[in-house]
């Protein structure tokens, strides 16, 4: 992936809000909704998502920055304590490190790997001559190897819902394109039998893909429903108004009833999300905004209508 500053269009020192700013309007731009006749909108879209991810969060973007994680967030190598490593280091395949330890021990070795054997697994190691021989073949038996290997891969919203199919690299360098089901939850872990690590005389391990749904630019996600708040004008508060509300599927009118203030909820039912026996609900949430500057023509109204109707929605505090 790309570097995120560079998918979001912002420099490195840019604050919060100018992260936040400039994620916003490309989610709404590039949002496979609006571009339903570009095949690459989702695309992009998932990209933006995924570097919002790694700079919008405050602890991922201080890790970035640090070369602690790359751009997917997944652990850079930082190489060994002290830059040094066992000895008869390698590079391998993917840019990892091999490491060979090699047995027995020569003038001023100090002993072999036989003698670390022996002293862990008391005498594990078959073939060893008496008197110190060089040769040995290790007993594995007994002894488990961990060759699963474990990827985070973000989805959006709609993918999450709907179904997907993304490419994922592995830490190996190996790249898998992935069947993500329809309904997918996040921390679900997905697991593809025999894509793990190998090694010889054991069976292949297993990918175990850990999903993250992406911050959505408009809901929020809880449990199985779905929060909206939906931008309303003062004019549309006080006379009500039919409003286009988007949803997971197509958009739909929704009425608001007249003087309907800032901060009323209304339920639409099973706009939410899947759930064992049914579909979640979509709970939306107006929020009165004001024109942006000043409105002398306004300023005047409020006036002259704040002489003839005062009152006051404070009275409980006391």
């Amino acid at each position: 992936m790309r570097d995120p500053y560079e998918v979001l269009g912002v420099p490195r020192g840019a604050s919060a809000a100018a992260i936040k700013s400039a994620y916003r309007k490309l989610a709404k731009k590039h949002h496979p909704d609006s571009n339903k006749n570009d095949p690459k909108a989702a695309e992009r879209f998932s990209e933006i998502n995924s570097a919002n991810e790694i700079v919008g969060d405050e602890d991922k973007r201080k890790q970035f920055d640090r070369g602690e994680i790359d751009a997917e967030g997944k652990p850079r190598f930082q190489g060994f304590p002290g830059g040094g490593g066992p000895r008869g280091r390698a590079g391998g395949p993917g840019g990892f490190e091999t490491h060979t330890f090699r047995s027995g021990g020569g003038p001023g070795g100090g002993g072999g790997f036989e003698d670390i054997l022996n002293s862990m697994f008391g005498g594990a190691a078959r073939g060893q001559r008496p008197g110190g021989g060089n040769a040995f073949e290790f007993d594995t038996g007994g002894i488990g190897l961990d060759l699963d290997l474990n990827v985070a891969m973000t989805v959006s919203l709609e993918e999450s819902v709907n179904g997907a199919e993304k490419r994922v690299r592995l830490p190996t360098g190996k790249e898998l394109n992935v069947k993500i089901p329809a309904g997918v939850t996040a921390g679900q872990q997905i697991r593809l039998k025999g894509q793990g690590e190998t090694a010889q005389g054991h069976r292949p391990g297993d990918l175990l893909i850990t999903v993250s749904i992406a911050p959505h630019p408009f809901f929020k996600i809880d449990g199985s429903d779905l929060r909206l708040d939906l931008p309303i004008t003062l004019y549309e508060a006080v006379l009500g108004a039919k409003i286009r509300v988007p949803t997971l599927g197509s958009a739909v009118e929704f009425p608001i009833p007249k003087n309907t203030s800032s901060g009323r909820t209304f339920r639409l039912k099973g706009k939410g999300l899947p759930k064992a026996g049914g579909t979640g609900d979509l709970f939306v949430t107006t929020r009165i905004i004001l024109p942006d500057g000043n409105d002398a023509e306004l300023e005047a109204l409020m006036q002259k209508w704040r002489d003839g109707h005062p009152y006051n929605p404070r009275s409980d505090f006391g």
